[in-house]
């Protein structure tokens, strides 16, 4: 196989797995949300950002399972992950069997694949090259809990209803970067999180189908990502089950010996 290729494929890997890593939901005894509330254009950017910044979610740890189906050059496969989460510390993720694990720390990004005897050890350049945004561990876990990636108070924002969410973006918008999110009026997370890079021809999307509530706190329960560079397309689907909120946690993780360092140039 060309190396160049093996590489590519090994990017649409690790950020298959890291986008595993950015979504949490649901528990045996969760509570769907039904999304009732109507937006206002009375409101402003202002009200809609403070709403928006009280929703994020508090809790310590989490736990539990997600059934992803990744669909990549129309092939389609799937299974299910062990999801740990520390937050503002560390996310973990592990495949059956421990035959792929990831860790990622606002240090670093480490991932092994047993199925190719590879592993990869490195920083956040990797994943902000595939994505076009510079990413850290903040931003990620932003992601992962339905909150705005970038700080909404650094710079002026306008807003508008479309489809019953508000529409937030940034007053001046980067020629290189558009940057969109929608909001939900009935609990003021994110329906979507839109970028787009047309010069690059980099496309990002992420709905956020539904939402519910586990011990008191609203995480997202069923999630989509479409992932567009040039003509590859990665389009990944989550159903997250079995979260349980602020127990005690372990986050093994030790790259096996012998294994090939994935590097990427």
């Amino acid at each position: 196989m060309n190396r160049q290729i093996h590489i590519k494929q090994q990017i649409f890997r690790i950020v298959f797995v890291i986008a595993i890593l950015l979504f949490v939901a649901s528990c045996k005894s969760a509570k769907s949300i039904v999304a009732s509330g109507k937006a206002s254009d009375k409101l402003s950017a202002k009200q809609v950002i403070k709403q928006h910044q009280k929703s994020d979610a508090d809790f310590k740890t989490l736990q539990g399972k997600v059934k992803i189906e990744i669909t990549q050059n129309q092939k389609e496969q799937g299974s299910t992950f062990n999801l740990r989460i520390e937050k503002d510390k560390v996310i973990w993720l592990s495949a059956k069997l421990g035959l792929a694990r990831m860790m990622i720390t606002p240090e670093k990004v480490r991932f092994y694949n047993k199925l190719d005897n590879e592993y990869f050890d490195g920083d956040y350049k990797l994943l902000s090259d595939f994505v076009g945004v510079d990413l850290d561990f903040n931003k990620v876990q932003n992601i992962l809990l339905g909150q705005a990636i970038f700080d909404l108070k650094g710079e002026p924002h306008t807003v508008s209803v479309n489809e019953n969410s508000y529409a937030l973006q940034p007053k001046d918008q980067n020629a290189l970067l558009e940057l969109f999110y929608l909001i939900n009026p009935s609990h003021f997370k994110m329906d979507s999180l839109q970028l787009f890079q047309q010069l690059k021809k980099r496309i990002l999307q992420v709905d956020y189908k539904s939402y519910q509530e586990v011990k008191k706190q609203i995480l997202p329960k069923d999630i989509r990502i479409i992932a567009v560079e040039d003509s590859e397309e990665v389009a990944i689907t989550m159903e997250f089950k079995s979260i349980t909120l602020n127990e005690d946690i372990r986050f093994p993780f030790n790259i096996p010996t012998g294994y090939k360092e994935i590097v990427i140039k």
